[in-house]
Parts: structure tokens; sequence; C-alpha cells
């Protein structure tokens, strides 16, 4: 019993110890929880945008003013629509600083990034003593300014995104094919639609061709009030008549800037277009300031040049009064317009030559040939780039792409087979290794030839029997065999090493990415294939635009020139210097004009005796094997003008046969020619 009373003892004891100990542990805590210390913690809460514990420090008559909720919406929304970044606040030191009995007030630094620039400032933050809990400590007496010092009650902390204007492309003469111009917006103000809403919806659907239900879907978003304009379309560019849409009552026209493309499909492949960017290619861009709402060059130079062409947007963050009056800017950015471009094409040459290809597949480029400048590049059949932008119906989606010469393919960059234009290579290659001479007549007879019976059953064709053939003649009349016949004379390596002189196997020099010709696919490995390749055809394939700076060195004393397409860099500039002899340039030259002023020139419907026009046309076959009926030819025209030389055209359709072979490209060719000065 005595034992027992002594072991009840000692726990009373053991628990009077332990409360001793727990009070001073609480009243140590407490008399450690300094107010600096409190305000440290809660400027460290505030840098991790830890909003829900800074509330937590907030005093009691600060939480009656704010909830917790309204609290952390606000500096969510505050700091998100800012773009804050890099947040950071630190305590300023003052030697004369010393709490009271029941406040202390401190100085900080704020500083941090915002989508429209760097805002720092110095405020004070008055912590108090007070008892929560049933504990006494201290506790941030919280009012607006401390997001910022002069917000007030009331006040709203506003972001507004300052747009910069792309810039703009333009031709050699700054006729405008990429502009920021007006365009008629046509929406509805449903206060105004008065008795009769669905009828002025079935009338303006009849009038843009939409549904009523996705009219009805654009008034039912739930941004839309009864006194908001609600965009329901663009229209088409070209379309100004705007009185049947101003007699539907509640519709109403709104003029917008908008991306705009005066050619339309004359320079659609070589502008391209622009198109709002979509949520996943935000993902990809938002690290390079892109938004919502803002638009990206999809194709096109408006693809290639969009890092010069968007400029940078800027950004004015600042506070407007409780009536939403202006108040005090906080940071300013103001916008970088994008830059201008100015290109060496000439829009109405651009045009021309659009035209006379319209309707068919096929594709021209223009030069000037004594500085390679390029003044067109042509394809088709095309699109109106103008519809990406205002407004792409789904049947004219789907006629676009199922259409079987396929709008949307730059045929300036492609490749294809040359055919006969290609001879003029295969001559230069043999006038200068001396293995052709000019006066040398071959004996040729028949329209067939084979060199012996190792061939087989192939065999070159030729559309004149001509028993003597010189080099001219072979020129005016393409005749296939005779440059077959010089190709095996010249040799496989030799007729390789000499024509890729000519920049075959090599990138092009150009703004725009072109695919790079190709004499062979793994080398020529037959007699038969180095005939093939002699006129263009076996596995040689081109670039109109390679093509085209080919024959510059005819007309440059032997200088193959880069094309240029910017107005910026324009000047000659030269990529392979004099690979062509003087007097090898002469020989080809007057060949070239004999091709087209001779009446039994296989390019003669080009002649203009006022112009003096000389070029090459060819036919490239597109057949499985040489008996095959069933395939297609592409016919060519290489030409220019000799007399003050402006002009070199390259020009290609597809799909010629039966339509007149090359003689079909050539007829096209000759009307733009003719609109030359």
């Amino acid at each position: 019993m005595i034992l027992w009373k002594g072991v009840e003892e000692l726990r009373r004891l053991l628990r009077s110890v332990i409360g001793v100990l727990l009070l001073l542990m609480v009243t140590g805590c407490l008399e450690k929880e300094k107010p600096d210390e409190v305000f440290q913690a809660y400027l460290s809460q505030w840098q991790s945008m830890n909003y829900k514990e800074m509330y937590n420090h907030l005093s009691k008559d600060s939480k009656k003013k704010i909830s917790q909720e309204d609290f952390i919406e606000r500096y969510k929304n505050i700091y998100t629509g800012a773009e804050v970044q890099d947040l950071k606040i630190n305590r300023v030191q003052d030697d004369e600083e010393e709490a009271k009995e029941d406040s202390a007030t401190y100085e900080y630094r704020l500083k941090m990034d915002t989508i429209a620039g760097p805002i720092e400032y110095k405020h004070q933050v008055t912590l108090l003593k007070e008892e929560h809990d049933e504990e006494e400590g201290w506790f941030v007496q919280w009012n607006p300014s401390l997001i910022f010092p002069s917000l007030e009650e009331g006040d709203v902390v506003a972001v507004q995104t300052l747009k910069a204007t792309r810039g703009e492309i333009r031709d050699t003469g700054g006729r405008g094919l990429a502009i920021n111009d007006n365009a008629s917006v046509v929406g509805i103000v449903p206060e105004l639609l008065k008795e009769e809403p669905e009828q002025s919806m079935k009338t303006l659907s009849e009038q843009i061709g939409m549904p009523v239900e996705q009219i009805k879907v654009k008034l039912d978003a739930s941004w839309v009030k009864p006194h908001l304009f609600v965009p329901i379309t663009t229209l088409p560019f070209g379309q100004h008549d705007l009185i049947p849409f101003q007699k539907i009552p509640g519709v109403v026209i709104q003029e917008k800037k908008i991306r705009t493309y005066p050619y339309a499909a004359a320079t659609a492949h070589l502008t391209g277009y622009v198109r709002e960017v979509t949520a996943e290619q935000l993902e990809e861009l938002k690290d390079k300031g892109y938004k919502s709402g803002d638009v990206v060059g999809k194709t096109g130079l408006e693809k290639l040049f969009e890092e010069r062409l968007r400029g940078r947007n800027g950004a004015h963050i600042f506070i407007r009064h409780k009536d939403g009056s202006f108040k005090e800017t906080l940071v300013k950015t103001d916008p970088i317009d994008g830059e201008d471009i100015q290109l060496t094409i000439d829009a109405l040459l651009q045009v021309e030559m659009y035209e006379q290809l319209k309707g068919d597949a096929g594709t021209g480029v223009a030069i000037d040939p004594k500085s390679g400048t390029v003044l067109s590049l042509v394809s088709s059949p095309s699109y109106d780039p103008n519809a990406f932008v205002r407004g792409l119906s789904e049947d004219l989606w789907k006629e676009w792409n199922s259409n079987p010469k396929n709008p949307f393919l730059a045929r300036y960059t492609n490749r294809y087979a040359p055919g006969s234009v290609f001879k003029t290579i295969t001559a230069a290659v043999g006038l200068e290794t001396g293995v052709t001479n000019p006066n040398e007549v071959k004996h040729i007879r028949g329209l067939r030839w084979t060199k012996d019976a190792s061939w087989g059953d192939y065999y070159v064709t030729r559309v004149h029997d001509k028993l003597s053939v010189n080099l001219r003649d072979a020129f005016v009349h393409s005749d296939n065999i005779y440059f077959a016949q010089e190709a095996l004379e010249i040799g496989t390596d030799t007729f390789l090493k000499k024509a890729k002189v000519f920049g075959f196997g090599e990138q092009i020099p150009f703004t725009i990415p072109v695919e790079p010709s190709t004499l062979s696919n793994n080398g020529i490995t037959s007699e038969i294939q180095l005939v093939d390749t002699s006129y263009g055809q076996g596995e040689v394939m081109m670039s109109p635009l390679h093509l085209a700076i080919l024959y510059t060195p005819f007309l440059n004393e032997g200088d193959l020139l880069a094309p240029y397409l910017l107005k910026d860099e324009e000047s000659p500039s030269i990529w392979k210097k004099s690979i062509v002899k003087p007097e090898v340039v002469e020989i080809i030259k007057q060949s070239l004009m004999d091709v087209v002023q001779d009446p039994n020139g296989t390019a003669h419907g080009a002649f203009l005796r006022d112009k003096e026009i000389g070029g090459k046309s060819g036919t490239a076959e597109l057949k499985v094997s040489k008996d095959d009926d069933r395939g297609t030819e592409n016919g060519w025209f290489v030409g220019f003008n000799t007399r003050d030389p402006q002009l070199l055209l390259a020009m290609m359709v597809e799909d010629v046969k039966k339509r007149g072979g090359s003689g079909y490209v050539v007829n096209k060719a000759k009307h733009i020619f003719q609109s030359l000065p």
C-alpha cells in the first residue's frame, strides 16, 4: 500500500514537471516568434507565390475585408495576367527600425519581370500583435497597396496587349503582295435583332452560306452580351456590296485590319498565307512570345520570313479606378512592328505568267538574265490564300484537296525531267572538251538509231529525218540521235565531271530552299543511260529555277549567276565563274537564236520580229517503257530576248501530249515576251 502511494506521488510529480516543460517550450516559441521573423516568413511565402500561407499571416481586420478565396484569386489574376516571372522580395534593413509593443513596420523591395517589362518598388508593411486561437502572435495588416503601392480599394490592375503590325511583302515596284488591309466583318448585335431574330438569322444565313445553327452557336458564346458586337464572318476579298447586309435587322458591319493578298492565286505559292495559331502550336511557340489570337505564317514567304515579319507585341500594365477610368501606368513596352520585305518580283509579270498557265498544271520562272534577280515564280493550278484568313468553307477545302492537279504544290521548287532543254548542257560539255566540232556534219539515216547489237531492242528516236546534221541543225531540229552520239564520244566520266560544273548535286544559293538537281540516282552505269541523259531523260531531275539560271552563262560571257529574290540584296552575283569559254558561249547563243528564228526550228512559235528571241524547247516523256503509248509528256521552253536582254523564262506544262507538245508551252511564252516594253 505504501509502495502504491509512492508510485502515485511519483506520477504526479512527473506530470507537473512535463507541464512546466511544455509551458516553457510554448513560452519559448512565443518569445522566438518575433515580428521581423514573421515578416521574413511572409516575404518568403510571397516570393514563392504561396498565397494560402500568405493569407494565414493576415490580421483579423484584414481577413474581414477580404476572404481567402478572393485574396488568392486576386494575386493569381494579377500575376498570371502580367506574366510575372523571377519575383524577388527582400527586406530593406533599417538600423532605426524598432518594434513597438503591439505593432512593427518594416520596409521591403520588390522586383519582378512582366510581359511589359520589369517592375520594381519599395513599400512598407505593418505587423500587429494579436491573439489568434488563444495564442498571441504577429500578423500582417494587409491592404491592396501591398500588391502595388498606388493600388487602393476598388482599383483594378489591367493588362493590355499592344499588337505589333505584321510587316508587309511587296514587289520590286512597291506593289503589295501580302499587306494589312481593311476587311468587312459581318456581325450581329443581339439587342438589335428586334421582334424577328429567326428571320434575320435566316436571311443572313442565305447571304453568307452559313447554316443558321452555326450562327446561333456564335451568339450563344459565354462572353456574348445584348449590346456587344458578335462577329459572324469576314466577307471574301473583293466583295464590297454591303447594302444587302445593312438591310437585315440586327446585322452590323465593322471594319477590321487583316492579312490580305491582293494578287490572290497568282502569288499564292510565293507569299503563302497566315493562320491563327492553334492550341498545339501555342505549346511549341509560347516561348517565342506567341499568344492565343496571334497569327503565324503557315506556308511560303509568310512562313520563311516569320521572324522578320511578325514583329514583337508590346504590353501595358496599368491601374484603373473603380469607375473604369485610367489611373496610373505601372509599366509599358511599346510594340515593335514587323519588318517590311521587298522582293525583286514584278507583280505584273507574275500575273501575266499565271494567266498564261491558268487551267494547266505547270510552272514558270522568270529572271533578269544579266543580274540573276528573280522576276517571277509561278505555279498552277493555285488557290486563293485570302480564304485562309477570311474564312474557308468546308466545300472549298475539299475541292482543293481532291484536285488531282494539286493546287497546293509549289511546282517551281519541284524537280522534273527536263527533256530536250538539257541538250544545251550536252552541247556545252562537248564544245568545252573539244569533242564536238560545230561545223562537223554527222550523217544519220532514218528516225531510229542504235549503237550495235549490245543495246538489244533499245534505240534512240528523232522527229526529223535529216541526213546531214551539224550542231546548229541538231539544235534547230532537237535531234536526239546527234546528242546521243556526242555523249558517247565524250564518255561517261568526262560527261559527268563537266556537267556537274553547272551546279548539279549542289544547293542553289537562293532564299527559298530548292532541292539540288541531279544527273543520276547512283551514277551513270550504262551507255544507254548516258545517251538518255544527253537529251534530258534517264534519271536527270531539275528544278525550273535551276533550268533558268543554267542558261545565264550564254548571256554573261560564261558566268553562271546566282538567283536573287530580295530587293535589298539585288546585285549581279556569280555562283560559278567562267564555266563556259567565250567562244563556246557565242556558238551556243547563236544556235539557241536559230531554234526560234529558223522557220523549221522547234521553238519557232516564239518568233517575234521586233524582239529577237532565242531559246530551246523540249518534251520530257514520262512512261514506263520505250513502247508505252499511255505515258504522258511534259512540255518545256527556256527562252530569252537577245537585244538588251531583260527576261529569261523557264516554263513547263504537264501533260501536253496530244496538245501540241512543247509547242503548247512555246506559244504561252511568246505572249509573255510580247508584253515586254
